[in-house]
């Protein structure tokens, strides 16, 4: 059954360039369809130079809110009339929602990261390790989560020096710059031992090359079993990251969950709903990638 797309269907959509491979129209528009609303989720591309007069645009259509994705996580914020403490202490916003005739930035990238450690995972973090591969924009959602999860030693490790002191020094007017420790990629030996959390948060090993892994078998052969390994990619399902992980007796979590998550969170906050159908959603996604569970 087509929708059915009036003067009455209420907007939400996705702002990046390019946005034609995002999946959150596939998984919003199933939630959306699950529960009967008459809403539409699509996607807009949007070139940077574009930006201000694309959302004022947004607000003149009444647009109730979108998400935000690369190139303009970072750019937004000066465009909004605010934004939660969280999103500030990352320096990116991904998620923005009309309220009384503003807009307000958030970021739900954290909730989405930490959901299944919270959930299907969940132990008592103040006595573990989480070690954290790279230091861009998605490593900064994954350190303020494990922060918010209690975890009492957070390593970040980068391969530049120049960036891991860059991101390092980004977080210096924040209360949290003291609770991580950045590395470089040569001390990985002495933190993988003790990791109890190891993510990857780079684009190694991603579609389509799917043979690469940030680490060397050797470096995981070290990873204590039972262990958490988290890539934030899904696609391949499971990268090789994963595979070799599961192989040292690891327990492994792919990106798409909080690919889910992140969007459950959007979600709630535009359609002021506690509970949605994360089922479906996860669901849409792993039909649409022909990923069976």
């Amino acid at each position: 059954m087509t929708k059915k797309i009036t003067g009455k269907t209420k907007l939400l959509g996705v702002i990046g360039h390019p946005v034609e491979h995002s999946l959150s129209p596939v998984m919003h528009n199933a939630a959306i369809a699950q529960l009967g609303l008459d809403y539409i989720y699509l996607p807009f591309p949007i070139e940077p130079q574009n930006l201000e007069v694309a959302i004022a645009g947004f607000a003149a259509v009444g647009v109730v809110g979108f998400n935000v994705t690369i190139p303009h996580k970072q750019a937004i914020i000066p465009l909004l009339s605010e934004i939660t403490p969280l999103a500030q202490t990352i320096g990116a916003v991904n998620t923005v929602s009309r309220q009384n005739n503003q807009w307000v930035g958030t970021n739900t990238d954290i909730e989405g990261f930490i959901a299944p450690l919270q959930t299907t995972y969940k132990q008592d973090w103040s006595q573990k390790v989480a070690v954290i591969l790279g230091n861009g924009g998605a490593a900064r959602a994954v350190v303020a989560g494990c922060i918010q999860l209690g975890f009492a030693q957070i390593h970040v490790v980068g391969r530049n020096m120049q960036r891991l002191q860059e991101f390092r020094n980004s977080w210096s007017n924040s209360s949290l710059a003291d609770k991580f420790q950045v590395h470089q990629w040569e001390e990985l030996p002495k933190l993988i031992p003790q990791a109890n959390l190891l993510v990857n948060t780079t684009p190694i090993g991603m579609y389509p090359k799917v043979d690469e892994s940030p680490l060397s078998v050797e470096e995981i052969a070290n990873l204590p079993t039972g262990a958490i390994a988290y890539d934030l990619i899904y696609i391949p399902k499971p990268t090789q990251f994963l595979q070799q992980a599961e192989k040292q007796g690891a327990i492994a979590i792919n990106g798409l969950e909080m690919l889910v998550q992140q969007g459950v969170a959007a979600l709630k906050i535009w359609l002021h709903l506690e509970t949605l159908p994360v089922e479906v959603m996860r669901q849409a996604l792993q039909n649409h990638l022909g990923l069976e569970e």
